[in-house]
Formats: C-alpha cells, structure tokens, sequence
C-alpha cells in the first residue's frame, strides 16, 4: 500500500468527521453566521481546539466572503489553503546519518511499538539499525523491546532492570560507533510531568548523547497517541520543559476521529510531525506529509 493511501486510510474516520459534516452543512443551506458555527463546533469536535478552530473558521469566513465562495468544494479548498499555510510554519526533517533518534513520551502511547516500527522502516531502507533498551524503570520494557529488535533483525543494548538508564544508553554509543551504525534508536522510560527525577534522567541521556557522539545527527522525537486529542498538548508542554523537542510521532491515527489534533500541534507548537503510526503491523508506520495528510482530511 503506498504512503498516501496508507495517511487516507488512517484518516477516515476524521474525514468523516470534518468533510463529510461540511457536505451535509451545506447541503441544504449556505456559507452564512450559522455554517461558521457549525463548522467551528464539527472542527473542535475532531479536536483541533477550540482556540485553533476560531482562527480557522475566522479566517475562512472572511476569504469566502471576499472570493464570493458558495459550494462545498469550494469552501474545502479554501480550507486546504488555510492549513497548508500552518503547515509550512514548522520545520521540515530529512532523517541524516548516523542518526540518533531518543524516542520520549508517556506510558500507553505505544512508544515501544513506535520504535519496532522505525527499526523496521529503517531496515527497509537498508540501513544499520540498533536499538538502546534505556527504558530501565517499566517492568518487561527490555523484553518487549527484545522482541521488536528480533522481528527486525535490529541489534539490541540492554542492561538489567532498574539499573541506570545513562550507562545502556552510553553501552549503546560505544556499540554504534564501533560498528558504524547508521541509526541508534534509544528507548526511554514513560515519564509524567510530576517525576522530576525521571526528567532529570532525561537531561543526563541527552548530555551523553551530545558528549560521546557530537558528530552525528540527533533527534529527539515525542511518542503521542492520536486517540487522546487535546491532551497531546499538555505532554508536549511538559516535555518540552525539558527537553528540545525535535519532532512527534503520532500513533493510532487510524483510530480515531480526531485526528484535527494534528492541525493544533502545528498551529501552538509549529513542531513537525515526522511519522504517524497507520496500523497495528510492523510496516504501518509513514513519513508525514501535509499535503497527503490535508489531501486525506478534505
């Protein structure tokens, strides 16, 4: 299945959500104060936000009055103008090697899955891949991991549970740099605003990093679960405390209606979304592209 029609699969239910409601809006009736309404509440209901959606729709109505639009397909395309231009604000990220990529972000957002899927996507690409068990705080987090560096034939790190953290990730360097890896995946524990010393752990992971391997290209990627809409946005404010976040990888696009909340990571945060996760197999995972995703959206 090719990229785009794997982002239109994941993204039918949000689809369904905000271009379907639009037909139906204007099926019996035109672009006056009540479509904006509606569309301002079809929009925050598929999580773009409410501050977001206000913009979004003030700005649509003034550009629909001025270019006299009155169909529904103009008003979509009006709308896809709009988002790109959000869209265009964020960085573009070309992955470059050797690439270091620290994967971030809380329990439950299938950051473990995310990165069995990277390795997998990067083995496709006949890169080196290794993977860095850094999680030592979760119970069965090395194991799990074990597993994905198995199913993609990915070298592992990996140290007992509960040791520290900093000393696999340094393993994992040393490791690379021996071996020339192209791309280090560091796994990291699943960590709440509230655990300071957690966070203070993740400080020390990225001055490791940036000391043993200064020559290579570093990412630090946020793990987010489309399904919990506007709550993504808390987690990257409180990781973003901490951390230069680099990119989001977002997950479990295909279940949800709410994929909107890509346009309110873009339009607070103008961070780019590097991959979303578009399945539950080792291959679902896609480079983000707007255009594909505004294109599946409309």
């Amino acid at each position: 299945m090719g990229l785009f029609k794997k982002i239109g699969e994941a993204l039918r239910k949000t689809k369904e959500a905000i271009s379907r409601k639009i037909d139906q809006l204007l099926s019996h009736g035109e672009l006056n104060d009540e479509f904006f309404d509606d569309l301002t509440d079809v929009l925050i209901s598929s999580d773009v936000g409410v501050k977001c959606s206000m913009e979004i729709v003030e700005e649509l109505r003034t550009s629909s009055h001025k270019k006299k639009i009155r169909s529904a397909e103009g008003v979509k395309e009006e709308l896809r103008e709009i988002l790109k231009n959000y869209f265009e604000v964020a960085p573009t990220i070309e992955i470059e090697y050797p690439a270091i990529i620290t994967i971030i972000g809380v329990n439950g957002v299938g950051k473990t899955t995310t990165i069995g899927k990277l390795a997998g996507y990067f083995k496709d690409k006949k890169k080196d891949v290794t993977l860095v068990a850094g999680d030592t705080f979760r119970a069965a987090a090395s194991s799990q991991l074990t597993e994905w560096a198995d199913r993609t034939k990915s070298r592992i790190i990996k140290h007992a549970e509960g040791t520290d953290a900093a000393a696999v990730v340094f393993d994992g360097i040393s490791s690379a740099k021996a071996k020339n890896t192209d791309v280090l995946i560091i796994d990291t524990a699943g960590r709440l605003h509230t655990k300071t010393n957690l966070m203070e752990e993740l400080r020390k992971i990225g001055k490791i990093v940036n000391r043993e391997y200064p020559e290579a290209h570093k990412y630090t990627f946020i793990v987010l679960d489309a399904t919990t809409g506007q709550n993504a946005l808390s987690q990257i404010k409180a990781f973003d405390e901490v951390v230069k976040i680099d990119g989001i990888v977002l997950t479990k696009l295909d279940g949800t209606a709410k994929g909107g909340v890509i346009i309110a990571i873009e339009k607070e945060f103008k961070l780019p979304v590097v991959f979303v996760g578009t399945g539950e197999k080792v291959e679902d995972i896609a480079p983000f592209n707007p255009k594909e995703f505004i294109d599946g959206l409309l």
